[in-house]
């Protein structure tokens, strides 16, 4: 599996091992296996950014430490360039690119996320985590999946809901999907 999610890994047991918290507290606390925790802390799983979110706010760490092995540096403000955001590429499709990784205690976390079409046959993942979470198109059609209801965004559209519910995204027309995502 690809470097950064090997680094993720290696950070997540770092941050265990300092704190001396037990591999099954945080699976617990992730609501997955301790077979699937401990495969995320050795880079063969993928970790998800919603589980790394949920780690950073129980135990009071960065979700930049955790992302990007960074601690964040500003106080009043932080600018992030067209295509300069810190980047995550979870598997092969789903990317996210954190937009304000440098500003300190920030209460949301906002990312230009992409979500490309799977290969015929394959299946999106759904998710959960605290909190609530908003998602403006910016480029191509995304099917929003939340419980059962389906609903299609096109470019402009938006959409906030509790992502404490079963969610998942699909990007449609065989083309990547653009779209800011805020958690909070």
């Amino acid at each position: 599996m690809e470097e950064s999610i090997k680094s993720i890994g290696q950070r997540l047991k770092g941050l265990r091992e300092v704190l001396d918290i037990p591999a099954e507290e945080v699976a617990e606390l992730c609501d997955i296996s301790l077979d699937h925790y401990l495969k995320m802390e050795d880079g063969t799983a993928d970790p998800s950014v919603y589980r790394l979110a949920k780690i950073s706010k129980h135990y009071g760490i960065s979700l930049d430490v955790l992302l990007f092995g960074e601690e964040p540096r500003m106080n009043g403000y932080f600018v992030t360039r067209k295509g300069a955001g810190m980047a995550v590429k979870r598997h092969n499709d789903y990317q996210y690119e954190n937009l304000a990784s440098g500003f300190r205690r920030r209460k949301v976390e906002p990312f230009l996320t992409q979500v490309d079409p799977l290969p015929e046959g394959k299946k999106y993942k759904q998710n959960r985590h605290d909190g609530q979470e908003f998602d403006y198109v910016l480029e191509g059609e995304l099917e929003m999946t939340i419980g059962e209801k389906v609903l299609v965004l096109k470019e402009g559209d938006s959409i906030y809901f509790d992502a404490t519910q079963l969610h998942c995204m699909h990007a449609l027309g065989g083309k990547p999907v653009k779209f800011l995502c805020v958690m909070i």
